[in-house]
Protein backbone atom coordinates (compact mmCIF):
# COMPACT_ATOMS: atom_id res chain seq x y z
CA UNK A 1 0.00 0.00 0.00
CA UNK A 2 1.30 3.49 -0.95
CA UNK A 3 1.84 6.37 1.35
CA UNK A 4 -0.82 8.31 0.05
CA UNK A 5 -3.19 5.83 3.09
CA UNK A 6 -1.70 5.19 5.95
CA UNK A 7 -2.83 2.10 8.72
CA UNK A 8 -2.29 0.95 11.51
CA UNK A 9 -3.69 -1.19 13.67
CA UNK A 10 -3.85 -1.57 17.53
CA UNK A 11 -6.14 -2.82 19.93
CA UNK A 12 -8.48 -4.31 17.96
CA UNK A 13 -8.94 -0.98 16.01
CA UNK A 14 -7.85 -0.49 12.49
CA UNK A 15 -6.40 3.52 12.23
CA UNK A 16 -6.79 4.22 8.41
CA UNK A 17 -5.87 7.45 7.54
CA UNK A 18 -5.85 10.08 4.70
CA UNK A 19 -2.05 11.07 4.04
CA UNK A 20 -2.21 13.98 1.03
CA UNK A 21 -1.39 16.53 4.38
CA UNK A 22 0.25 19.57 1.41
CA UNK A 23 -3.22 18.76 -0.86
CA UNK A 24 -5.70 18.66 2.35
CA UNK A 25 -6.04 14.91 1.66
CA UNK A 26 -7.86 15.70 -1.44
CA UNK A 27 -8.57 12.48 -3.12
CA UNK A 28 -6.53 11.27 -6.07
CA UNK A 29 -7.20 8.26 -7.54
CA UNK A 30 -4.56 6.44 -6.02
CA UNK A 31 -6.10 7.66 -2.45
CA UNK A 32 -9.19 6.78 -3.44
CA UNK A 33 -8.52 3.20 -4.61
CA UNK A 34 -6.15 2.67 -1.37
CA UNK A 35 -8.66 3.81 0.61
CA UNK A 36 -10.85 1.07 -0.71
CA UNK A 37 -8.06 -1.54 -0.21
CA UNK A 38 -7.40 -0.55 3.25
CA UNK A 39 -11.21 -0.62 4.26
CA UNK A 40 -11.57 -4.03 2.99
CA UNK A 41 -8.69 -5.47 4.45
CA UNK A 42 -9.63 -4.62 8.20
CA UNK A 43 -13.16 -6.28 7.56
CA UNK A 44 -11.20 -9.46 6.70
CA UNK A 45 -8.65 -9.32 9.91
CA UNK A 46 -10.86 -11.09 12.59
CA UNK A 47 -8.79 -9.38 15.11
CA UNK A 48 -10.10 -5.78 14.00
CA UNK A 49 -13.17 -5.06 15.62
CA UNK A 50 -14.08 -1.28 14.56
CA UNK A 51 -12.38 0.66 11.80
CA UNK A 52 -11.41 4.81 12.77
CA UNK A 53 -10.94 6.96 9.41
CA UNK A 54 -8.95 9.98 9.86
CA UNK A 55 -7.01 12.56 8.30
CA UNK A 56 -3.28 13.67 8.33
CA UNK A 57 -2.63 17.08 9.18
CA UNK A 58 -4.38 20.45 8.93
CA UNK A 59 -8.01 18.68 7.59
CA UNK A 60 -9.89 15.46 7.38
CA UNK A 61 -9.99 15.78 3.30
CA UNK A 62 -10.95 19.13 1.18
CA UNK A 63 -12.97 16.52 -0.71
CA UNK A 64 -11.97 15.73 -5.15
CA UNK A 65 -8.46 16.48 -6.32
CA UNK A 66 -8.90 19.51 -8.87
CA UNK A 67 -5.95 18.34 -10.47
CA UNK A 68 -7.20 15.32 -10.63
CA UNK A 69 -10.85 16.33 -12.07
CA UNK A 70 -9.45 18.70 -14.61
CA UNK A 71 -7.29 16.31 -16.22
CA UNK A 72 -10.08 14.43 -17.11
CA UNK A 73 -10.37 14.90 -21.00
CA UNK A 74 -14.41 13.56 -21.53
CA UNK A 75 -17.21 11.95 -19.73
CA UNK A 76 -15.67 8.02 -19.86
CA UNK A 77 -12.61 9.40 -18.32
CA UNK A 78 -14.90 11.56 -15.30
CA UNK A 79 -17.30 8.37 -14.81
CA UNK A 80 -14.64 6.29 -14.20
CA UNK A 81 -13.30 8.49 -11.48
CA UNK A 82 -16.72 9.28 -10.24
CA UNK A 83 -16.98 5.22 -9.64
CA UNK A 84 -13.29 4.66 -7.88
CA UNK A 85 -14.65 7.63 -5.48
CA UNK A 86 -17.99 6.41 -5.05
CA UNK A 87 -16.69 2.88 -4.00
CA UNK A 88 -15.39 4.30 -0.55
CA UNK A 89 -18.99 5.49 0.42
CA UNK A 90 -20.23 2.22 -0.99
CA UNK A 91 -17.71 -0.35 0.65
CA UNK A 92 -17.83 1.50 4.20
CA UNK A 93 -21.47 0.71 3.80
CA UNK A 94 -21.31 -2.88 2.77
CA UNK A 95 -18.86 -3.79 6.00
CA UNK A 96 -19.76 -5.94 8.55
CA UNK A 97 -17.52 -3.85 11.19
CA UNK A 98 -18.47 -0.25 12.28
CA UNK A 99 -16.34 2.46 10.67
CA UNK A 100 -15.80 6.06 12.50
CA UNK A 101 -15.03 8.73 10.90
CA UNK A 102 -13.12 11.51 13.13
CA UNK A 103 -12.81 15.08 11.65
CA UNK A 104 -10.65 17.95 12.18
CA UNK A 105 -10.25 21.34 10.62
CA UNK A 106 -12.22 20.83 7.66
CA UNK A 107 -14.62 17.95 6.11
CA UNK A 108 -15.60 20.29 2.21
CA UNK A 109 -16.98 18.50 -0.95
CA UNK A 110 -16.42 14.53 -1.26
CA UNK A 111 -14.78 14.98 2.10
CA UNK A 112 -18.05 15.91 3.50
CA UNK A 113 -19.31 12.74 1.92
CA UNK A 114 -16.91 10.42 3.20
CA UNK A 115 -16.94 11.61 6.80
CA UNK A 116 -20.59 11.25 7.46
CA UNK A 117 -20.75 7.90 5.33
CA UNK A 118 -19.37 6.23 8.52
CA UNK A 119 -21.65 4.64 10.97
CA UNK A 120 -20.54 7.51 13.10
CA UNK A 121 -19.11 10.50 13.57
CA UNK A 122 -16.93 12.61 15.79
CA UNK A 123 -15.24 15.96 15.26
CA UNK A 124 -13.28 18.37 17.06
CA UNK A 125 -14.89 21.11 18.64
CA UNK A 126 -13.65 23.27 15.84
CA UNK A 127 -13.93 21.12 12.91
CA UNK A 128 -16.47 22.40 10.12
CA UNK A 129 -18.65 20.53 7.66
CA UNK A 130 -18.78 21.91 4.28
CA UNK A 131 -20.84 21.73 1.12
CA UNK A 132 -18.88 23.23 -1.34
CA UNK A 133 -19.82 21.98 -4.75
CA UNK A 134 -22.40 24.71 -5.60
CA UNK A 135 -19.53 27.24 -5.12
CA UNK A 136 -18.02 25.37 -8.16
CA UNK A 137 -21.12 24.66 -10.09
CA UNK A 138 -21.77 21.19 -9.24
CA UNK A 139 -24.26 19.10 -7.42
CA UNK A 140 -23.13 17.11 -4.02
CA UNK A 141 -21.86 13.35 -4.67
CA UNK A 142 -20.47 10.36 -3.31
CA UNK A 143 -23.98 9.70 -1.42
CA UNK A 144 -24.09 13.32 0.34
CA UNK A 145 -27.63 14.35 -1.44
CA UNK A 146 -29.39 11.06 -0.13
CA UNK A 147 -27.23 11.03 3.65
CA UNK A 148 -27.70 14.59 4.68
CA UNK A 149 -31.42 14.21 3.17
CA UNK A 150 -31.56 10.97 5.80
CA UNK A 151 -30.15 12.78 8.82
CA UNK A 152 -31.52 16.08 8.43
CA UNK A 153 -35.22 17.98 7.18
CA UNK A 154 -35.21 18.40 3.78
CA UNK A 155 -35.36 22.55 4.13
CA UNK A 156 -32.07 22.33 6.30
CA UNK A 157 -30.44 19.87 3.52
CA UNK A 158 -31.00 22.22 0.86
CA UNK A 159 -30.04 25.28 3.04
CA UNK A 160 -26.66 23.77 3.60
CA UNK A 161 -26.12 22.56 -0.07
CA UNK A 162 -27.26 25.00 -1.95
CA UNK A 163 -25.30 27.87 0.31
CA UNK A 164 -22.67 26.28 0.69
CA UNK A 165 -21.72 28.03 3.97
CA UNK A 166 -19.22 26.20 6.69
CA UNK A 167 -21.52 24.12 9.06
CA UNK A 168 -19.59 23.82 12.98
CA UNK A 169 -19.10 20.69 14.75
CA UNK A 170 -21.50 22.59 16.91
CA UNK A 171 -24.29 22.80 15.11
CA UNK A 172 -23.81 19.37 12.99
CA UNK A 173 -23.88 17.65 16.26
CA UNK A 174 -27.15 19.63 17.39
CA UNK A 175 -28.50 18.57 14.52
CA UNK A 176 -27.61 15.07 14.76
CA UNK A 177 -25.28 14.53 12.13
CA UNK A 178 -22.04 13.82 14.18
CA UNK A 179 -22.46 11.99 17.38
CA UNK A 180 -19.73 13.34 19.64
CA UNK A 181 -17.91 16.56 19.79
CA UNK A 182 -14.05 15.89 21.03
CA UNK A 183 -12.78 18.87 22.56
CA UNK A 184 -9.01 17.03 23.46
CA UNK A 185 -7.05 14.73 21.40
CA UNK A 186 -8.97 13.79 18.54
CA UNK A 187 -7.65 10.24 17.95
CA UNK A 188 -7.97 9.99 21.52
CA UNK A 189 -11.36 11.06 21.71
CA UNK A 190 -12.31 8.89 18.89
CA UNK A 191 -10.42 5.81 19.96
CA UNK A 192 -12.35 6.47 23.29
CA UNK A 193 -16.07 6.67 21.83
CA UNK A 194 -15.42 3.32 19.45
CA UNK A 195 -14.42 1.13 22.85
CA UNK A 196 -18.72 0.08 22.96
CA UNK A 197 -17.61 -1.64 19.38
CA UNK A 198 -14.45 -3.15 20.80
CA UNK A 199 -16.18 -3.98 23.86
CA UNK A 200 -19.43 -5.31 21.71
CA UNK A 201 -20.47 -8.19 19.94
CA UNK A 202 -19.35 -8.30 16.42
CA UNK A 203 -21.86 -10.69 14.74
CA UNK A 204 -25.03 -8.46 16.26
CA UNK A 205 -23.64 -5.27 15.67
CA UNK A 206 -22.93 -6.59 11.67
CA UNK A 207 -26.40 -7.31 11.67
CA UNK A 208 -27.66 -4.17 13.84
CA UNK A 209 -25.50 -1.93 11.09
CA UNK A 210 -26.98 -3.47 7.73
CA UNK A 211 -30.46 -4.09 8.91
CA UNK A 212 -30.67 0.35 10.25
CA UNK A 213 -28.45 0.81 6.63
CA UNK A 214 -31.57 -0.82 4.59
CA UNK A 215 -34.67 -0.01 7.38
CA UNK A 216 -35.76 2.38 5.19
CA UNK A 217 -36.51 0.10 2.25
CA UNK A 218 -38.46 -2.36 3.90
CA UNK A 219 -41.85 -3.13 5.07
CA UNK A 220 -42.74 -3.10 8.71
CA UNK A 221 -44.11 -7.13 7.87
CA UNK A 222 -40.37 -7.52 5.94
CA UNK A 223 -38.30 -5.94 8.81
CA UNK A 224 -40.06 -7.77 11.25
CA UNK A 225 -39.19 -11.09 9.60
CA UNK A 226 -35.48 -10.17 9.20
CA UNK A 227 -35.22 -9.47 12.81
CA UNK A 228 -36.86 -12.82 14.01
CA UNK A 229 -34.92 -14.64 11.35
CA UNK A 230 -31.49 -13.10 12.48
CA UNK A 231 -32.69 -13.06 15.96
CA UNK A 232 -32.90 -16.98 15.95
CA UNK A 233 -29.32 -17.27 14.56
CA UNK A 234 -27.75 -14.90 17.16
CA UNK A 235 -29.60 -17.20 20.02
CA UNK A 236 -28.01 -19.76 19.32
CA UNK A 237 -23.98 -18.38 19.17
CA UNK A 238 -21.56 -18.64 21.52
CA UNK A 239 -21.33 -14.65 22.31
CA UNK A 240 -25.09 -14.98 23.43
CA UNK A 241 -24.40 -17.92 25.69
CA UNK A 242 -21.35 -15.64 26.87
CA UNK A 243 -23.64 -12.77 27.39
CA UNK A 244 -25.91 -14.75 29.79
CA UNK A 245 -23.52 -16.17 31.79
CA UNK A 246 -21.54 -12.78 31.76
CA UNK A 247 -24.93 -11.35 33.56
CA UNK A 248 -25.36 -13.81 35.77
CA UNK A 249 -21.64 -13.89 36.84
CA UNK A 250 -21.70 -10.19 37.33
CA UNK A 251 -18.66 -8.98 34.79
CA UNK A 252 -17.88 -7.67 31.04
CA UNK A 253 -18.52 -10.56 28.52
CA UNK A 254 -15.84 -10.97 26.28
CA UNK A 255 -17.94 -11.25 23.07
CA UNK A 256 -15.64 -13.67 19.91
CA UNK A 257 -17.54 -13.06 17.03
CA UNK A 258 -18.90 -16.64 16.98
Amino acid sequence: MSEVVRVKKENKIAYISMNRPDKRNALSIEMADELVAALEDANKDDDVKAIILYGEGKAFSAGGDLETINSLNNSVEIMKYMKRALAIIQTIRKLDKYVVSAVHGFAAGAGFSIAVAADFVVAQKDAKFVCSFTNVGIIPDLGLIKTLSEKVPSNLAKEWISSARPISAIVAHEKGVINRVIEGDLLEGATEFAQFIVDGPPLANQFVKQLVNHSQELTYDTNDMQETAVQTLLLQTEDNEEGIRAFFEKRKPSFKGK
